[in-house]
């Protein structure tokens, strides 16, 4: 972790196997959009979710249909060895599923409820009260997430009002963010009333305008210390989400602000559900939080490097290395902390290389069409020829198995007949 961010110290809630909070790694999760009574559709894209590595998925809980097909998810789930937790995203009428089907308040690792959508005047009551013993009594955590399009319209005019009286009133805006933040903190407080232990809630306050999300969580990590969950209500599409996201959260993290995230990303149509997963590790990684996969260093290409091999090099060996995470991190531990540089001409190329674990630098135009491999800090072979792609991804795969390997992180002597550093390697000699 980064040594430069002191996280708020919070609570730790136990998420089936996950920890969340209390110095636990910032979680990174997701949400299916698949219909949840399709068991086998809402199982398939759980288990993609989790290989590409959500540690918690959300499922919507929406109809008795749903939630008679909790349980058959969780059951497909763990046949097919996939352990991640399930929770379940009740509006309306969780608390009449919940009491309805307790096959699927059991299979359930974690209940969100919206206390904007638990119901109206003393049914609101009532039926939060009816969620919050459900959970004491299956013994389930609990998060309280409140959403600005969703917010609790009684609790927002009594603030309102209130603030009309003041001699100097807060804006509207202001108000509504102390309406969000109250909203969530009397929840709380009322869940821990009827019994539910303060380890087992969770809070979030989310909104979609970036400084929105940025004030509100800043004054709500001051009021409490439980564990928070960050992201965008909607972030959008494609990269106006990615960057919306990214600049909201990143603040807060820095700040040492959250302790579990999702990037709500509109996937394009028929597009990858998984990639607001990889988007979530990447922010993490790239803030020094957390590894998840080795990290691919590349330039961007200027007029030096007038061809466009080394990004199609770069692309190939970033998806190779996130193909290989699922085998590589139980066989290789500490290879997810690796960096590969991908360069183009001689300007920053060997630099990069060199500062990298390994690193390859591509001949610029006009360069000598020569491609020499650096490995911590030194050229160790030069390639050339038509399959430079293939040679050094076979040079990878030998390094993180030399690397990371028994023996951890250190280096192994070069095995007998390996040729010397430097060496210009004909292409055909690393093939098979």
């Amino acid at each position: 972790m980064s040594e430069t961010i002191q996280r708020r110290v919070s609570r730790r809630v136990q998420v089936g196997g996950v920890a969340v909070g209390g110095g636990a790694p910032i979680m990174v999760q997701s949400m299916t959009n698949t219909d949840t009574a399709d068991a086998e559709a809402t199982a398939r894209q759980v288990e993609a979710l989790a290989r590409a590595g959500s540690e918690v998925v959300r499922i919507t809980v929406n109809s008795p249909e749903a939630a008679a097909q909790v349980a058959r998810i969780r059951q497909r789930l763990d046949a097919a060895g996939c352990a991640v937790p399930l929770v379940g995203d009740f509006h309306y009428n969780g608390h009449k599923l919940l009491k309805d089907y307790p096959e699927c308040a059991q299979a359930l690792a974690k209940y969100r409820i919206n206390p904007g959508n638990v119901g109206r005047g003393a049914k609101r009551d009532e039926q939060f009260a009816t969620m919050i013993e459900l959970a004491c009594r299956h013994d389930k955590p609990v998060r309280i997430g409140v959403n600005w399009g969703s917010l609790d319209q009684e609790l927002l005019a009594r603030l309102m009002d209130a603030n009309s009286k003041l001699v100097a009133p807060r804006s509207a805006e202001v108000v509504m963010r102390e309406a969000l933040i109250s909203s969530a903190l009397e929840s709380a407080a009322r869940a821990e009333e009827l019994g539910l232990p303060g380890d087992r809630i969770m809070l979030s306050c989310k909104v979609s305008g970036v400084q929105d999300l940025i004030a509100v969580y800043r004054d709500l990590a001051r009021r409490c210390d439980y564990p928070l969950h960050l992201g965008l209500t909607e972030a959008g599409m494609g990269s106006k989400g990615i960057v919306a996201s990214t600049a909201a959260m990143a603040v807060l993290l820095q700040a040492g602000i959250g302790d579990t995230i999702r990037v709500s990303l509109t996937p394009e149509p028929g597009g990858d559900r998984s990639q607001e997963v990889v988007v979530a590790q990447e922010i993490l990684q790239t803030m020094g939080l957390r590894s998840f996969a080795p990290m691919v260093i590349a330039c961007p290409g200027c007029g030096r490097t007038t061809s466009t091999y080394f990004q199609e090099l770069a692309s190939r060996i970033q998806a190779y290395l996130r193909r290989q995470m699922p085998l590589w991190r139980a066989r290789y531990p500490g290879v997810e902390d690796m960096h590969v540089a991908v360069m183009g001409c001689v300007v920053n190329g060997p630099g990069e290389s060199k500062q990298a674990n390994i690193g390859i630098s591509l001949p610029g135009a006009g360069e000598h069409p020569v491609a020499p491999v650096y490995e911590d800090g030194q050229k160790t072979v030069t390639l050339k020829g038509g399959r430079i792609a293939e040679e050094f991804q076979a040079i990878v795969e030998a390094y993180v198995g030399r690397t990371y390997g028994e023996g951890g992180r250190l280096r192994q002597a070069p095995a007998a007949g390996q040729p010397p550093k430097g060496t210009v390697i004909p292409v055909k000699a690393l093939m098979p």
